[in-house]
């Protein structure tokens, strides 16, 4: 399960799952170890209902097991029950400590808002790392933070740093690739990605690299990992991931609309949490559809539901302004090094108006694991949120 995981090749799940089975046949009864296990490769899979189920199974057979409630946390987040994940994670602080504990604390303060403290955790987690791969992928995490706080610069250190530590670090690789782009320094940013999809064939890489090579005007070799991309949904499809939230981000902006409604739709009644919610509010927008796309977005930034996460802008075309009465930031030369630090409005383009929705989908300065194709759009992040903990 771990190779597949980190190959990104999901023929390895079926072996690990009947292996997984099995010895729950064996030993039907208290065999909190396969359940465990059955609940992390759900998780990989993003089955996060499968790893609900599997994952309380597996406490109730041994409520002390901590690596238990840190894939529970994991499946919570993805059914966007937030709540369950804040309860989870205090049992978890309670029966455990370390780095692992710091990195899955940090996930869920991020989720909640409070940024500066998601920074600080995953911080003291790579320190306390003992094994270089570990902290490798700590920093990665703190990366990829960096990056959806529009700290580009950081961002960069920090996966650099990754990939000296764990030249096999291919979501730090991924990640250097993102912010390489969004610097302009195209060509390190092409070699980045291509190293990390020769290793790991990620649909979500083929996707960043095929909008990368579509914002140099480069369509061949665009469409060509397009076509890549497609393949390795089949194959991750046949080991039984779900894969239909990057293929409905692809078909959102590359192919059709309707069909990544269709895939979104059914994705958020599965398992409603906060990526699904921005990814269909932004197709949506794209289908026409703004006054619902305006309930998503709203639901995707709403920190009850936790989010609070910086998501898509509307785009519109050049010199029209209709969706932002107050300052944007527009296209690669204007973005700067950093992000807004101001809420945003969101247009019910269409409507003639405009409504808060307190955040904007990321783009090309700072974004979703992706968003490349944005590079001529414009984006917007909410203020900062402080928690108790570190409220002046």
């Amino acid at each position: 399960m771990e190779r597949g995981r980190r190959t990104a090749d999901a023929a390895h799940y079926p072996t690990a799952e009947r292996a997984l089975r099995t010895s729950l046949k064996v030993r039907p009864r208290g065999n909190a170890q396969a359940l465990e296990g059955m609940a992390a490769l759900a998780n990989a899979r993003r089955d996060f209902r499968a790893a609900r189920t599997w994952g309380e199974a597996a406490l109730k057979a041994d409520r002390k097991r901590w690596t238990t409630h840190a894939l529970l946390i994991e499946a919570y987040t993805g059914l966007g029950d937030y709540e369950a994940a804040r309860g989870t994670l205090d049992r978890l602080q309670a029966l455990h400590s370390g780095p692992a504990v710091m990195a899955r604390s940090a996930a869920v303060y991020w989720d909640r808002g409070w940024r500066e403290d998601a920074a600080a955790t995953l911080s003291d987690a790579a320190a306390a790392a003992e094994a270089p791969a570990e902290r490798a992928a700590w920093l990665e995490r703190a990366g990829h933070l960096a990056w959806e706080r529009g700290d580009r610069e950081v961002a960069l250190r920090h996966f650099t740093e990754a990939v000296r530590l764990d030249p096999d670090q291919r979501a730090a690789q991924a990640g250097q690739g993102r912010v390489l782009a969004a610097l302009g320094r195209t060509s390190e940013a092409l070699s980045a990605y291509r190293l990390a999809l020769a290793a790991q064939p990620s649909p979500q890489y083929a996707l960043e690299l095929g909008e990368l090579y579509e914002s140099l005007g480069l369509e061949q070799a665009a469409h060509a990992q397009f076509d890549l991309l497609r393949a390795q949904v089949r194959s991750a499809t046949a080991g039984g991931v779900d894969e239909d939230l990057v293929l409905g981000r692809f078909e959102a902006d590359h192919g059709d609309p309707g069909e990544a409604l269709r895939r979104l739709r059914a994705e958020w009644r599965r398992q409603p949490g906060i990526a699904v919610a921005d990814a269909l509010g932004w197709a949506l927008h794209r289908a026409g559809e703004h006054e619902e796309a305006l309930r998503y977005a709203v639901r995707a930034t709403d920190k009850e539901q936790g989010g609070r996460r910086p998501q898509r802008p509307v785009r519109l075309p050049p010199g029209d302004d209709r969706a932002h009465p107050g300052p944007v930031r527009a296209g690669p030369a204007a973005s700067g090094g950093g992000a807004a630090d101001q809420p945003v409005l969101l247009a019910a383009v269409g409507t003639g108006g405009a409504r808060r929705a307190g955040g904007a989908r990321r783009a090309a300065g700072g974004g979703r694991s992706g968003g490349l194709s944005r590079v001529r759009g414009c984006r917007a992040w909410p203020a900062p949120v402080r928690s108790p903990r570190t409220a002046p």
